[in-house]
């Protein structure tokens, strides 16, 4: 999960479930959480600027375009979302399309 996500995944967390569980949640990287933090180096920092110029009609956002940066330095095929409709559209480097899920 690149570590700008987090921000975003506290914001909905609390506002839809509050601050207990949005503790919980960042709690959860310390113990050992499902999810590994990537950092954005300054390649993917281009590419992410690069992607939001590209999708400005979206508009694709920093956190959309980080996931889709990291996804294609790491090789990855498949990214969960729940916002089918940025990552319907976007078009990585290293596949044709993402396998989204759930």
């Amino acid at each position: 999960m690149p570590v700008p996500v987090v921000t975003e995944t506290c914001y909905f967390i609390e506002r839809d479930s509050g601050a207990e569980v949005e503790a919980d949640f960042l709690g959860s990287f310390g113990a050992g959480a499902m999810f590994k933090m990537v950092d954005l180096s300054p390649v993917e920092w281009t590419r992410a600027a690069d992607l939001i110029r590209t999708y400005a009609d979206l508009p694709l956002g920093l956190i959309d375009a980080a996931v889709v940066a990291v996804a294609e330095r790491l090789g990855a095929t498949q990214i969960a979302t729940l916002d089918r409709r940025h990552f319907n559209v976007v078009r990585p480097v290293h596949v044709a399309a993402f396998e989204l899920l759930p």
